[in-house]
């Protein structure tokens, strides 16, 4: 293995050392302006400068820019289009090294200063809203190692994005590559420093994307990956796994990786070895032939990831234990092998004979589940970094892509998904910080979060609660049902009441219903350096855009906002708070219609959440009834059509001999046109598309003309028109003028969907619907300025009954839009 392929086998090529010509260095500092929205900035007081790349920087050697260096009457002054940064030339202080940045950002909170502490007290960090206010140098937060047992928000390190415009990664106690490409501990001089100063504005795209130069690109994940995942801390044997499994295929709830946790391997072990947290040898009391059952497995269509917690080595009794002595040449004397990744003849045989010897018997990736801290026999040597980098570069060379699934490191861990997030505690606030901490994520671009969806432990049982997460997590990263061993924990969707079961499992099924979609935001992520879950700020700079933290951008089209509250008493539906930015959002759900640019309070029964398609965006389904077989290149899609703008999306699809090609939607809506241009060798054989036009008027008997195919047949419903089409050719094109059109599904029939479930008085119900049918939206006004109304021959005490507030806002929804 070439030292490239040691320190980034998913690429892009290693290049630690900065171009000569760049460099702006003195005695004691160098400033490397790397991009023009990033500098590197580093003071030692011996001279003597890191070179090596470190788990944060890969690439140093960027593409030359044109920036300015200026003598000033203290310093120097370093001018890019973006910045403009100040320095004494002596040690790094609060008033001798500041860069201000540039285009208006803020009045005045725009300039960096070298450790300026500008956090906020805790008290202090609520708004009015209840939505937590930034700390005063803006910055949106990146990731954190875990949320083991966090009942709510936990502190995030910091991300490369600010809403002022700037960011700092310290790099100076990061580990490096030495140069057979492993991982070494720095041993950084005292009072040295190695700075990153992202100062890329409201440009958050491009400057993470400087982040992804830096560091190097999020890998390609398996196709399987993206499907959904089972996974339970429960003491399964063969048996009951396997029938578990053909549970899920009959009832139709498709999955692609089967997790099992440390219950497959001994743990109920002689107290002289110590605990059975740690453990390498199959259980074949449950598992009697290792091999047989994940050959099952396998042939159900499910990859397999075993949970491995590596601290306590490898003792006697396991049956590696001998091989593992043999390697590393030393008696199988009873005395345990060491867990220790300051060795690098242990580390050797921990990959090449200890998992190997597993990897053999069927295991595809590995869950390393490390909680035992950053320490190790040498200072500054995380064994968390060491275990995610090794295991990953392993992992590439047994796969076509590396996979594992583990905890987040550091800047630079985006490099070894999945990433493990922790033992979450059942509650919702526990669900409610899960949507902004994965949204956080993508500022320091770690873009594959893998939650314990449903919670893993602790808690209550709630089925709201559990339908929410489930919804939530089917728009995640990675969509992973998990739970604790408790005999009444459990995510399977039958032990749920209706209409959650219901819901759950139609979720799941979409959720392998968009692999299209979410393998070619898959390529997308790596090609481009965007993250699956991106903050709507990204796309929309608005001081709202910044505090709305529960709402994210789901690849290129989508927009979706969890439910992450009960449900309200009267109501009966949940609601989410979501800022909107411009244009015209229709949900893929409800078919109901939005306008940007504002806020909307929106509710929704237990069956879904708000899941926005932008007028002018697509989204490609594998059709109804096609298998959801997560292997599979899909011959039959629906494709969800927002009309009423002009938008493009390229659907790359990953064919059987590993290669890419792209499929073209094309909506002008101002010329009433629709194109579909397939790709010049479709090895798809897809000949049969549904497109599914979203935001029209109901039953709107919309006429459409079809060349390059055929129009097999037109199904209206719900505020949606489905076009059944055959491709006879390359390129197909779809005319018809309801495509320049937005509209409303039936608004009388929303109303009284919602009235009919409002646990509130009868008479209240019916002088509502009955405004709405005589007066339209113009009912709202009567509705609030009248407020109560008579129960009739009821009790004096309950003569009245009121429109509550939550009422009025789930009916303006649907009236004002």
């Amino acid at each position: 293995m070439s030292v490239e392929d040691a320190v980034s086998p998913a690429g892009p090529a290693v290049t630690p050392d900065s171009a000569a010509a760049s460099l702006l260095q003195g005695e004691h500092y160098r400033l490397t302006p790397l991009t023009p929205r990033v500098i590197r900035l580093e003071w030692s007081p011996s001279g003597h400068f890191e070179d090596r790349p470190t788990t944060f920087a890969l690439n140093r050697d960027l593409p030359a820019f044109d920036y300015q260096v200026l003598p000033t009457d203290t310093g120097l002054r370093i001018v890019t289009d973006y910045y403009v940064l100040d320095y004494g030339r002596g040690p790094f202080t609060t008033n001798g090294l500041s860069a201000a940045v540039r285009g208006g950002i803020s009045n005045y909170h725009s300039v960096w200063r070298y450790k300026q502490d500008l956090s906020l007290p805790s008290h202090r960090r609520l708004t009015k809203t209840g939505h937590p206010f930034p700390e005063l140098d803006g910055n949106m937060g990146g990731a954190a190692r875990t949320l083991d047992v966090a009942d709510g928000p936990v502190d995030l390190e910091p991300g490369v994005v600010s809403e002022l415009g700037y960011a700092v990664i310290d790099d100076s106690k990061a580990m490096v590559f030495d140069s057979d490409g492993r991982l070494a501990a720095r041993h950084a001089e005292p009072g040295s420093e190695d700075l990153y100063l992202f100062a890329g504005g409201h440009d958050h795209v491009e400057t993470v994307g400087d982040l992804f130069a830096i560091s190097g690109s999020q890998p390609l994940l398996p196709r399987f990956a993206l499907g959904n995942w089972w996974s339970r801390y429960h003491r399964y044997d063969e048996a009951e796994y396997l029938e578990l499994m053909d549970r899920f295929e009959a009832e139709k709830v498709p999955f692609s990786v089967a997790v099992i946790d440390m219950d497959w391997h001994l743990t109920d072990i002689d107290p002289k070895f110590g605990s059975g947290w740690t453990g390498y040898t199959w259980d074949r009391g449950l598992f009697p032939d290792p091999e047989r059952f994940q050959a099952e497995l396998h042939r159900r269509g499910l990859k397999t990831t075993l949970n491995v917690h590596p601290a306590d080595g490898i003792r006697a009794f396991e049956e590696p234990y001998p091989a593992m002595c043999q390697a590393l040449g030393r008696p199988a004397d009873g005395h345990p092998v060491d867990f220790d990744v300051t060795n690098r003849a242990f580390l050797d045989a921990y990959f090449t004979v200890l998992h190997r010897g597993l990897e053999k018997m069927g295991t595809d990736f590995w869950w390393i589940d490390w909680q035992s801290g950053p320490y190790s026999k040498i200072p500054g040597m995380d064994p968390l970094w060491v275990l995610n980098h090794g295991h990953y570069v392993d992992s590439a060379t047994q796969m076509d892509r590396g996979l594992i699934f583990s905890r987040y490191a550091g800047p630079g861990s985006h490099r070894y998904p999945v990433g493990f997030s922790g033992d979450s505690l059942i509650t919702w606030k526990s669900l409610a910080f899960q949507p902004r901490f994965t949204t956080a994520g993508a500022n320091i671009g770690y873009g594959w979060w893998s939650h314990d969806i449903g919670g893993h432990l602790d808690g209550f049982r709630d089925d709201v609660l559990a339908t929410r997460w489930v919804q939530f997590g089917v728009f995640s990263p990675i969509t992973r049902l998990h739970s604790s061993s408790s005999q009444f924990s459990g995510k399977e969707p039958w032990r749920f009441s209706q209409p959650g079961q219901r819901s759950m499992i139609e979720h799941l099924r979409l959720r392998h219903r968009m692999l299209p979609y979410l393998n070619a935001m898959n390529l997308r992520a790596h090609r481009d350096g965007r993250s699956l879950v991106e903050p709507v700020y990204y796309q929309d700079h608005s001081p709202q855009a910044y505090r709305y933290l529960d709402e994210y951008l789901f690849g290129s089209q989508l927009l979706v906002a969890p439910i992450v509250v009960p449900n309200d008493p009267v109501v009966a539906r949940g609601h989410a708070d979501v800022w909107l930015p411009s244009g015209r959002w229709t949900d893929i759900v409800t078919g109901r219609s939005y306008r940007g640019g504002r806020s909307h309070r929106m509710w929704r029964d237990l069956m879904s959440i708000p899941v926005l398609l932008r007028a002018g965006g697509f989204l490609p389904l594998v059709a109804e009834g096609e298998s959801l077989d997560a292997r599979e290149l899909f011959p039959e899609l629906e494709v969800l059509v927002a009309a009423g703008a002009d938008g493009r999306f390229e659907l790359d699809e990953e064919t059987a001999d590993d290669q890419w090609q792209t499929t073209v939607l094309e909506l002008s809506a101002t010329e009433g046109r629709l194109t579909i241009t397939r790709p010049d060798r479709d090895r798809s054989g897809r000949v049969e598309w549904t497109l599914t036009l979203l935001g029209l008027a109901s039953r709107s008997g919309a006429r459409f003309e079809v060349a390059g195919g055929e129009l097999m047949g037109v199904e209206e419903a719900d505020g949606r028109t489905r076009l059944r089409l055959r491709s006879t050719g390359g390129t197909m094109v779809v005319r018809s003028a309801v495509l320049a059109t937005t509209g409303q599904p039936e608004t009388l029939a929303a109303v009284e969907e919602l009235l009919a479930a409002a646990q509130t008085g009868f008479v209240l119900k019916d002088t509502i619907y009955r405004l709405v049918a005589e007066q339209g939206a113009a009912a709202l006004n009567a509705v609030t300025s009248v407020g109560r109304y008579p129960l009739g021959h009821l009790a004096e005490v309950h003569d009245y009954d009121l429109a509550t507030p939550e009422l009025v806002s789930a009916l303006t929804e649907i009236l004002e839009g």
